[in-house]
């Protein structure tokens, strides 16, 4: 039964000069004092960077990369840290940290730019972290690689870029009801321009994308599909081969919002052939700041500049300019060369633990994540059930009846040190419209955690749970 959340405020804690008790996780009552933050120190050079392959009777995958992120051995609160917010941003390992202070200390300079040595190490560099992005997702070549601020900007320079023109009057863009703001409010200020119109795919019984639905609006007015890998919110994974395949053949163009598939599984835009693709650094253990477009090469090469300026000409006149080849076309302007430096530090590091090891992983994890949470009391979880045909990212969305779901979240946080997300997900449409409700609590894992951060999460939930039924 679907739970309709009011809007209550947020839980107001007494200030810490009222109060008085420290207690263990497991207790009910509250402890003050909330913003104390004590790290435990790691020192960089004793962490060992490899991953062996977990065999039999050896440590998990969690257990085995934990050491190498310095972040996750602290308390937050007086309590040991347990992060389950890797759906919003993940952590860093020593490797990337290392890369970006190498750059900045060792060979700091513009790229493209200067024949000095110092320039030309940092071009080498940026380049190869273009290389590494196009072998990780298997691209045939690094120049359908564009650098962008992050998966936000690529969708926009698709829209602006692509869709300005090649959108006329009452062509079709087709979105799920599942889709984040990024994915729905760049086109929808290119169709408001250009007179197109924007359909929405709805959630099936399963409360995943009716992708039957999809295939069925599919026309030859549809010119673009725009659609999730996975799912931030439902944890739901879409069929994106056949997704391509179909709108293929009514002449339409794919573009793919990534950002919680590249980090957690293998991802290949050849098998999938997609016409455009796009990801996140800062999901996937890189820098923020950064991220990438992959765009078919002869897409791109028809598509006019998103953003002008230098970098990104051949040659300039008083009256006219024109323009260099991708993926220089799009990267207007001085870039973030020690952010791609990283993500090219983070990619080296996903690779030399293997995605499909991780994403095997993850879902074990995510499954036990999924069965422990069906023990809270009066929980719905939002998004398919996981089985042997219904595959689930590592993530779950939930509410807990009569529970808001920021008081959830902050208890844990101040009480527990268990960092989750609370709010809409930047999936407003997706909890107004279709879930019923105003925001939806998410814990997210990622390779790094373990069954312990879940048993921790479960019980610290509990225990949140009886605090605020206590009152009732």
């Amino acid at each position: 039964m679907e739970v309709l959340l009011p809007k209550l405020p947020s839980f107001k804690f007494p200030s810490p000069s009222y109060c008085c008790s420290i207690t263990t996780r497991s207790s009910s009552y509250v402890k003050f004092g909330f913003r104390r933050l004590s790290s435990l120190t790691v020192c960089a050079s004793t962490v060992n960077e490899a991953v062996t392959e977990p065999t039999l009777g050896s440590p998990s995958l969690g257990h085995s990369t934990r050491p190498h992120f310095p972040i996750l051995h602290q308390e937050v609160n007086g309590s040991k840290l347990v992060y389950l917010d890797n759906a919003a941003t993940s952590q860093k390992p020593t490797a990337v940290l290392k890369a970006l202070q190498n750059y900045y200390e060792a060979y700091n300079s513009n790229v493209h730019r200067g024949i000095h040595s110092l320039s030309a190490k940092a071009t080498d560099e940026y380049e190869s972290a273009r290389r590494k992005v196009a072998a990780f997702i298997n691209a045939s070549d690094s120049r359908e690689i564009i650098f962008t601020r992050n998966a936000t900007e690529a969708i926009n320079l698709v829209a602006y870029s692509w869709g300005l023109s090649n959108l006329k009057k009452e062509d079709e863009i087709i979105l799920t009801v599942a889709e984040h703001h990024s994915a729905i409010v760049p086109w929808q200020l290119v169709a408001q321009k250009v007179g197109a119109v924007l359909k929405f795919v709805k959630l099936n019984q399963d409360e995943v994308p009716d992708i039957g639905k999809l295939k069925e609006m599919l026309s030859k007015k549809t010119k673009i599909v725009v659609v999730h890998h996975v799912s931030n919110v439902l944890a739901s994974v879409l069929p994106i081969r056949d997704i391509a395949h179909w709108a293929h053949d009514v002449g339409a163009k794919v573009l793919v919002d990534a950002c919680q598939s590249v980090p957690h599984m293998v991802v290949d835009v050849q098998s999938l052939n997609v016409d455009f693709l796009v990801a996140s650094s800062h999901k996937m253990c890189g820098p923020t700041g950064i991220g990438f477009l992959y765009g078919k090469i002869d897409l791109l090469s028809s598509m006019p500049p998103f953003l002008g300026g230098g970098e990104m000409i051949s040659d300039v006149y008083f009256d006219h300019s024109t323009y260099a080849e991708p993926p220089s076309r799009f990267e207007a302007g001085t870039p973030a060369i020690g952010e791609a430096i990283g993500l090219g530090a983070a990619i080296d590091y996903l690779s030399g633990i293997g995605m499909q090891t991780i994403h095997d992983y993850e879902v074990e994890l995510g499954r036990y994540l999924y069965e422990r949470l069906l023990s809270v009391p009066n929980i719905r979880i939002y998004g398919p059930v996981p089985s042997e045909k219904v595959e689930r990212a590592a993530l779950c969305s939930f509410n807990v009846e009569n529970l808001h779901p920021t008081d959830l979240a902050t208890f844990l946080d101040q009480q527990h040190g268990v960092a989750i997300r609370s709010g809409h997900h930047c999936a407003q449409p997706l909890h107004r419209d279709i879930l019923r409700v105003n925001a939806s609590a998410r814990a997210s894992l990622y390779f790094y955690n373990t069954k312990e951060d879940v048993d921790n999460f479960i019980q610290a939930l509990h225990d949140t749970v009886n605090f605020f039924n206590s009152f009732k």
